[in-house]
């Protein structure tokens, strides 16, 4: 995300002369966003994504649970209202617990009916600051929550510091379709038709103009999983789904100083 898009979730002048915003301030106003928009997030996420966010995490979740222990315990940061997190706690396979972050309390508190007969735990934290012990968990996953942070890769360092070695993350995320005619038609329609559905429907009219400003700021597949290894994962491939809409990139948690740590991305 860039300085000006944070400027404007935040209500601030986004003049190109305003000074460059810290990172701390960008959480912030992240975080105020999302409370905001907490109320009608779901009922967005399905609607503008003709209820295709459903299929997208069912996959996620499958590819977690290819390379997890399913009896383990996992993270779903940057929770959001709890979908993916629910997913994966009603999958038969899985029989481990989920431990679900994220750091605008309206979401959790939005999601939080959908789980009561699951068993996830809940916590309200920073992504970049998780209340967890170093290794201390089987598996990670984030569904559209990396593209958030006020540092990405901060963020990747810390899913490995919690990550126990040759642990999976998971991150699903938006990114651009490579081919056309379709990537016009998708960045018209996140430029000019997504901001007004999102802004009569939420009353937040710079919720949704950030998202395809964030998205459009987000690295491309390749490079995230470049950025993934770097941060300490190896064997990092992706697949990009619905014509390139999203992608899924999964790796492993190397060990620490382990030879060849960091050294594989492919396109799956």
């Amino acid at each position: 995300m860039t300085g000006p898009s944070v400027r404007r979730i935040a209500g601030e002048d986004a003049e190109r002369a305003a000074p460059a915003i810290t990172p701390d301030e960008k959480a912030a106003a992240v975080q105020r966003m999302f409370g905001a928009v907490a109320p009608r997030y779901d009922l967005l996420n399905h609607l503008l994504s003709l209820n295709i966010d459903r299929r997208w995490r069912r996959f996620t979740v499958t590819r977690l649970l290819a390379r997890c222990n399913a009896a383990g315990r996992v993270l779903d940061a940057c929770a959001g209202t709890l979908d993916l997190a629910r997913e994966l706690a009603g999958r038969p396979a899985f029989t481990g617990h989920v431990i679900a972050c994220d750091f605008a309390l309206p979401m959790l508190e939005k999601g939080r009916p959908k789980t009561r007969t699951l068993g996830i735990g809940i916590a309200c934290a920073d992504a970049l600051r998780l209340p967890l012990a170093d290794a201390s968990v089987d598996g990670a996953m984030v569904g559209f929550g990396v593209r958030n942070l006020a540092s990405l890769d901060a963020g990747l360092q810390e899913f490995a510091r919690v990550l126990k070695p040759g642990a999976p993350l998971v991150i699903l995320d938006f990114t651009t379709p490579p081919r056309q005619p379709m990537r016009a038609a998708y960045l018209f329609y996140f430029r000019r038709v997504l901001p007004l559905i999102g802004r009569a429907i939420s009353g937040h009219a710079s919720a949704y103009r950030y998202l395809p400003e964030s998205v459009l700021d987000f690295p491309e597949p390749a490079e995230l999983a470049l950025r993934m290894n770097a941060a300490g994962f190896s064997d990092v491939r992706w697949t990009r789904l619905s014509a390139g809409i999203v992608a899924v990139h999964d790796g492993v948690r190397q060990a620490p100083g382990s030879a060849g740590a960091g050294d594989s991305a492919s396109a799956g």
